[in-house]
C-alpha cells in the first residue's frame, strides 16, 4: 500500500509554435540539472498474476511504459520555475491533448490529458505542480488503452511490489 501511495503522490505533484510537443519537451529537459527524468517499463511492477483479475491483466497488456519529468523547485531557480511551467502549461493546450480533467486550488493543481481517440488512447499525462515545490508530468504511454483501462491500472497498482530502486531520483521532489 506504501508504493501505491507513493506512486500516486508522484502522479498528482506533481499553443505554442506547431513544433512544440510534450515528446520533445521531455527530450530537452532530459539532461537539465534543474528536472529530473525517469522512465518506467511495466517490470517495475512486479504483479503476481495469479494476485490479478482477468480485467486488470488486459489492462497492465496495454501499458508500454512510463515517461515521468519532474522539476524540483529550490531558492535559485524561482524564475525558471515560472518559465518552465508556463512552457508546459502552452503544450497542453494543444488540441492533440485532449483534457479529461482539472482540479486544484490558486498554489496546487493537477490535470490529466490523453492523446488519441477515446477508446483507442496512445497516452495519458498527468501533470501536477504545486507552487512551492514544483511540478511533474507523467506521459503512461500504451496500446488502445481507454480510461476503464487507465482505472484499472491504478487499482492494479494496489497488487505490486513496485521496484523501488527506479523510483530513487523521484525521492527528493517530495522532501
Amino acid at each position: 500500500m506504501k508504493n501505491y501511495i507513493f506512486l500516486i503522490l508522484i502522479l498528482t505533484l506533481a499553443g505554442c509554435s506547431n513544433e512544440s510537443s510534450l515528446q520533445k519537451y521531455f527530450v530537452e529537459k532530459t539532461e537539465s540539472a534543474d528536472f529530473i527524468a525517469v522512465d518506467i517499463s511495466p517490470d517495475i511492477l512486479n504483479a503476481d498474476a495469479t494476485q490479478l483479475s482477468d480485467e486488470q491483466k488486459k489492462a497492465l497488456k496495454t501499458f508500454k511504459k512510463m515517461n515521468i519529468l519532474a522539476f524540483k523547485r529550490n531558492e535559485t531557480n524561482q524564475e525558471k520555475f515560472k518559465t518552465e511551467n508556463a512552457k508546459l502549461k502552452e503544450i497542453l493546450k494543444n488540441e492533440k491533448y485532449q483534457e479529461l480533467m482539472k482540479f486544484g486550488s490558486g498554489k496546487s493543481g493537477a490535470a490529466v490529458y490523453f492523446t488519441g481517440k477515446e477508446d483507442a488512447i496512445e497516452e495519458f499525462i498527468l501533470y501536477g505542480a504545486q507552487s512551492e515545490t514544483g511540478f511533474a508530468v507523467v506521459r503512461v504511454l500504451g496500446d488502445k488503452m481507454n480510461p476503464e483501462n487507465f482505472m484499472v491500472l491504478l487499482s492494479a497498482l494496489q497488487k505490486s511490489d513496485i521496484n523501488q530502486e527506479h523510483l530513487k531520483p523521484l525521492e527528493g521532489l517530495f522532501k
